[in-house]
């Protein structure tokens, strides 16, 4: 008999750090309040065949007028932290991801850590990394784990995008909606882990948020429109399906790997299309991946959380798997990671 003998691609650490570090516990929270095409076509210039087919997205879920950020973070992170068997007080650093804190003062992650009992945590506010945010949490706490000193690093990236869309405007009120994700970060065995990372960005004013910033209110805003996604949809596809393949590429060369080595890919949430032209563009079939999109619409900082955490409750990732993140957000702020998954840490 024959036996085919299946060679795995050698992985190596090529993050320039030297300890190498996984993702061990993952938490998801979206809100109870579904609003499906349906509802938003009744108050809204659109139909239901019309967000189908351009986004891909069937309903999202928007929160509950009572509760704010923070309760949807608070859910995920201790789903998390319970499923990297460690307790809240043995996290040394919580980094959230978001461009809707509860409020601008004090740190919403100040807020999460009190409340779920991370009391020697270091709080960290990412408000500005917007749909990439995960790609940007993830890099800043690997290189927080450098210190020895640090074993657990809990990563957020929350959204609450119901409430920054102008409920009358159809170019950005059905793309959006509300979620938490989490994840626990800690340091793993030479081989295992973070393999590459890249992040690269441009100045670009297509997706925005005008108010709340020290620059003046444009001639014709409000106070309260000035509060409100602005967004261009062209130039945003333009420079998504131009920019996510390319850094997927990029991470993958830099881990000494190719693109048939990548066991899964997760790419964020922002348009069903879009995920389909980066992985087309790649030659990658859509079975190497997870959508999330047509639940809970774009998620922002959320979104990369949303669909790793559907992956592994499906069993799409594994131990020993090697998988891509990618995504891009407003600025334009773009990055890659690539990962050998792995649930052993140096604890254990």
């Amino acid at each position: 008999m024959n036996v085919e003998t299946v060679i795995l691609p050698k992985t190596e650490n090529r993050t320039g750090l030297k300890v190498p570090v996984t993702i061990n516990g993952t938490g998801f929270s979206v809100p109870g309040n579904r609003v499906t095409n349906e509802e938003l076509s009744g108050v809204l210039d659109t139909t239901d065949e019309w967000i189908r087919t351009r986004t891909g997205i069937k309903e999202r879920r928007f929160l509950e007028e009572e509760e704010v950020t923070s309760d949807l973070c608070i859910r995920a992170s201790l789903e998390a932290i319970a499923n990297a068997n460690i307790t809240a007080a043995e996290i040394d650093a919580i980094i959230l991801t978001t461009t809707t804190p509860d409020q601008r003062l004090p740190s919403t992650a100040l807020v999460i850590g009190e409340a779920i009992g991370a009391h020697k945590a270091i709080p960290i506010d990412l408000n500005q990394a917007a749909c990439a945010g995960g790609i940007f949490s993830i890099v800043i706490g690997t290189h927080l784990l450098q210190n020895e000193q640090f074993n657990n690093v809990l990563v957020i990236g929350a959204e609450i995008l119901s409430r920054v869309t102008d409920p009358n405007d159809r170019t950005t009120r059905v793309f959006f909606g509300d979620a938490a994700g989490a994840a626990i970060l800690q340091k793993t065995s030479e081989g295992n882990g973070l393999l590459s990372w890249e992040i690269d960005s441009t100045l670009n004013d297509a997706v925005r948020i005008e108010g709340g910033g020290t620059v003046p209110l444009a001639d014709g805003e409000t106070i309260e429109s000035s509060q409100y996604v602005k967004m261009d949809g062209r130039e945003v596809w333009k420079m998504a399906t131009k920019n996510i393949p390319s850094s997927i590429r990029n991470v993958i060369d830099k881990a000494g790997l190719s693109v048939r080595d990548i066991d899964h890919f997760l790419i964020h949430q922002a348009n069903l299309n879009i995920v389909q032209a980066a992985l087309e563009e790649l030659d990658v079939s859509t079975s190497k991946t997870t959508f999330t999109v047509q639940d809970y619409a774009n998620t922002g900082s959320a979104s990369l959380f949303s669909v790793l955490y559907r992956a592994l409750h499906e069993g799409k990732i594994t131990e020993g798997d090697v998988v891509v993140f990618s995504a891009i957000g407003a600025g334009f702020v773009w990055g890659s990671l690539c990962l050998k998954y792995t649930q052993t840490d140096l604890k254990g």
